[in-house]
């Protein structure tokens, strides 16, 4: 979709999700911003508010199908939502570090694949309403394969990619673009404490990529290529370099 006039970014307190805010503001549209720190957000909003976008941010949790619906309930009184980025999202490192990894495993699937879900569900029957509307769906690189010692986050990352390819297709008669965005390691609050064995960028470079790809409506946003390549590769053979990976991920863990 060219020149959306309201966009909506979930998880835009940090990483991707700001990144995406602050690039999208410099054409003077109005964001709807959520992300779980106050702080953060009215920052995030406040650089938006200076590149000359409209700003209308809040606090929630996608996890919260009501929340999140009321949220866009209101956006939708005051513009229709063209775009939406249903970008929030976490992994170990973000989640609650006082639970032990089941409970962590739950927190993610929740988060990840149920707030999409409840991010999404609101705003594509008002685009089908209007015949209109392009949604960018963050998955992950770690969708293609298996992810030792991560099970959770790379299940969920696969799932939403499944969800966000059959709703492209359920869709598109009604109009509406489906994208989903699968990242390798981009510089953020999510990968800070991760060991990084591919090319890691910047979360600046991302949104930008993002943004000039999702214009085209693509099915599958990948990046950075050559990682994407080398992660399909692997995928084909993930049952042959898989012992190999979770190998190399332990001893990492192990050294001092």
């Amino acid at each position: 979709m060219k020149n959306p006039r309201t966009i909506l970014i979930t998880g835009a307190s940090s990483g991707i999700g700001e990144a995406l805010a602050v690039h999208y503001s410099k054409e003077a549209v109005l964001l709807a911003l959520t992300g779980r720190n106050l702080e953060r957000l009215r920052n995030v909003a406040k650089q938006c508010e200076e590149h000359g976008a409209e700003v209308i941010y809040e606090v929630l949790d996608v996890k919260n199908s009501n929340a999140m619906h009321n949220f866009i309930s209101k956006i939708e009184e005051i513009h229709p939502i063209d775009m939406l980025f249903a970008n929030a999202g976490v992994s170990y490192s973000t989640t609650d570090t006082y639970i032990d990894k089941p409970s962590k495993d739950i927190e993610i699937v929740m988060v990840n694949l149920c707030g999409v879900i409840h991010t999404i569900n609101p705003v594509i029957e008002k685009m089908k309403i209007r015949g209109r509307g392009q949604i960018g769906i963050m998955s992950s690189l770690a969708a293609y394969i298996p992810t030792p010692n991560y099970p959770a986050y790379g299940a969920t990352k696969a799932a939403v990619k499944s969800f966000g390819l059959a709703l492209r297709a359920e869709n598109a008669p009604h109009g509406i673009g489906v994208s989903v965005i699968c990242p390798g390691y981009v510089h953020s609050l999510m990968t800070k404490n991760l060991n990084k064995p591919f090319k890691i960028i910047d979360a600046k470079t991302a949104a930008e990529i993002i943004k000039r790809k999702i214009i085209k409506n693509p099915s599958i946003i990948a990046f950075p290529f050559s990682v994407y390549i080398c992660v399909i590769f692997v995928a084909c053979f993930s049952r042959l370099f898989l012992a190999k990976i979770n190998s190399a991920i332990n001893n990492q863990e192990r050294d001092p």
